[in-house]
């Protein structure tokens, strides 16, 4: 189990393999904790002073006096695993980590924003017989190049069938038949919807083909509200198919120019492992509150096909998670939980009280283990070395 400190950390998860601790938690300028002896956790030092690492729970106090701001690692200096990690350490900041330690050789490794390389401090060996918090082998950029093709490869056969099915929503607003149309609609866009992890990728195009009214001066009337969401308040609201064949007409050319332009743009490896609870974070925002809603009454469908965009992101990051992810079980019984309560439902509001809290609780549950794999497969610089 990894401890990880950040500043927007969530809270523990049970069973998980990660452990994240609030960022606040004894976070103070040093001068106020100089009565405290502190582990050194600056680039100048780094892992030297006071108090000394020992068997079983404890909080270490953890100051930077340097200049810069420095992230700290402590790992096992053999294997490189990571045991607890303090994103963005202050200059002249103390910070407090919890964790426990068992038996085993440990060492704090520094590093700062620039070229510098990483600086790792002396090594303290603990002995005893208590378990401690396990150490997880850390994820590079290049663990992350193979995962990153095979979901490269997943959006572009994902592309060719959103542009096949937003073609046939066109086609049905040309005919003039607008039930057809509303039938089109859903699939068009679950098939925009399940490639969620590729949204930074799209940059203008994802404004542009599902795009939602809110921060438009105009609102739903603006003339840059476009895509899918505009298609569904027309359909929704008794627009005629004169005046939506325009706007489908906009989404089609949209959705060919982002396939057309794809093989152009390049997903950063580092934003998979994000991506794996950003999907969902929306998900719960604006679909599970039916704020999305434009008239369909679908975002549960939506909330569909952003679950399948989640599983086939974990699928690709599987080889990596197996091994250091315990959880990683339990991260696919929630998801099949989800997918089930999610199941044959279209409309928030048509959801029982307790049937919506239900939901709602099996989708923060899974968000929070979803988490866990955006720390554990952080691309991490390994490379050692020395000081102290």
């Amino acid at each position: 189990m990894v401890t990880k400190v950040s500043m927007h950390a969530p809270a523990l998860v049970a069973g998980a393999a990660l452990l994240l601790v609030a960022a606040g938690d004894l976070a103070r300028p040093a001068a106020q904790a100089r009565s405290t002896p502190a582990i050194e956790a600056g680039m100048t030092g780094c892992g030297t002073g006071r108090p000394a690492l020992r068997e079983g729970p404890q909080a270490l106090p953890l100051r930077n006096d340097d200049a810069t701001t420095a992230g700290v690692t402590l790992i096992d200096p053999a294997t490189g695993a990571v045991y607890a990690e303090v994103e963005g350490l202050g200059p002249r900041t103390t910070r407090t980590l919890r964790i426990t330690l068992g038996p085993g050789a440990y060492a704090f490794r520094c590093v700062e924003d620039g070229p510098a390389g990483p600086v790792t401090g002396p090594v303290t060996r603990i002995t005893g017989s208590g378990r401690g918090t396990p150490g997880i082998i850390p994820v590079s950029e290049n663990d992350l190049y193979a995962p990153t093709r095979s979901y490269q490869a997943y959006v572009t056969a994902g592309l060719d069938r959103l542009v096949e099915r937003t073609d046939a929503l066109r086609s049905a607003v040309d005919d003039g038949d607008l039930d057809a149309a509303r039938a089109a609609w859903i699939p068009a866009h679950m098939a925009y919807e399940r490639l969620g992890a590729a949204y930074g990728t799209f940059g203008d195009f994802d404004g542009q083909i599902n795009g939602r009214p809110e921060g438009l001066p105009g609102g739903v009337h603006d003339p840059g509200f476009t895509g899918f969401h505009r298609v569904e308040y027309g359909l929704w609201h008794g627009e005629p198919a004169s005046s939506l064949a325009r706007v489908t007409d906009r989404l089609a050319r949209d959705v060919r120019a982002l396939r057309s332009d794809f093989p152009n743009q390049r997903i950063d490896p580092g934003d998979l492992p994000l991506r794996a609870h950003e999907i969902l974070e929306n998900t719960l925002q604006f679909q599970l509150t039916g704020e999305a809603d434009q008239g369909s009454g679908t975002t549960l469908r939506t909330a569909e096909a952003d679950l399948e965009g989640t599983r086939e992101l974990v699928n690709v990051l599987r080889p990596l998670l197996r091994p250091r992810y315990p959880g990683l079980t339990e991260v696919d019984a929630w998801m099949d939980r989800m997918a089930a309560l999610l199941k044959g439902r279209s409309s928030v509001d048509r959801l029982s009280p307790a049937d919506r809290e239900r939901l709602n609780g099996t989708a923060g549950e899974l968000l929070e283990r979803l988490a866990s794999i955006a720390t554990i497969c952080a691309p991490r610089r390994s490379s050692q070395g020395s000081g102290g």
